[in-house]
């Protein structure tokens, strides 16, 4: 699929609803009992960017970025403000927020991700769209600079070392992040008289795998 390096307006992107989705098939049994199975090895984050509305000039940037990626046809970066960091939203990442890896003295590529903990379950989501300039990397509980010891692909949030992390070494990670999106529509629907007497349009916008 097509896809444009490009964030959906961040200040539009505020206040919108939306979050992580799963997919469970539940079969029920003749004793009462239920059988669950997810196909689905990672969630899918749905949002409304409607919501994020305020006034009709926002609803002109609106129209002129749905234009510009040609309605469904190609993705973008999407802020999700209730998690767009590899840290507690309150905090500023760090390079030992998150371990994406364990050196062997040969590998030099590692893919970002982030860690959901919760008891003794978790998840690794991972993490392909890096913001610009906020990737901070550590081996062996030393930061490395970029550009030097190592370089970020911000279209796949792959890592690569200037040279391979010694045997059991941890290579960890701090960033911002953005969610690759597209709409989930064709069509946009305003009403300038409905839009001032506060009935916002529904413009979904889906998650899309990379």
């Amino acid at each position: 699929m097509s896809f444009h390096e490009i964030r959906f307006p961040a200040n539009l992107s505020f206040g919108s609803v939306g979050g992580p989705e799963r997919r469970t098939e539940i079969v029920a049994m003749t004793n009462g009992f239920e059988e669950r199975n997810s196909p689905w090895a990672h969630s899918r984050r749905r949002y409304d960017a409607g919501l994020g509305l305020r006034s009709l000039d926002d609803v002109a940037s609106l129209i002129a970025f749905f234009e510009a990626r040609a309605g469904q046809l190609h993705g973008f970066r999407w802020k999700d403000w209730a998690d767009h960091k590899s840290c507690a939203p309150s905090a500023a990442p760090r390079f030992d927020d998150q371990e994406i890896g364990r050196g062997d003295s040969r590998q030099t590529v590692f893919a970002l991700r982030k860690l959901y903990r919760s008891g003794d379950h978790d998840y690794r989501r991972p993490v392909l769209k890096p913001v610009l300039g906020t990737v901070r990397v550590g081996v062996g509980g030393d930061e490395k600079r970029e550009g030097l010891d190592y370089s970020v692909d911000y279209a796949t949030g792959a890592i690569t070392l200037a040279e391979p992390a010694g045997e059991g070494a941890a290579v960890t990670a701090g960033f911002e992040f953005d969610v690759p999106v597209r709409f989930d529509t064709d069509r946009i629907a305003v009403s300038v008289a409905s839009f001032q007497a506060g009935d916002l349009p529904q413009v979904p916008v889906i998650e899309v795998r990379l």
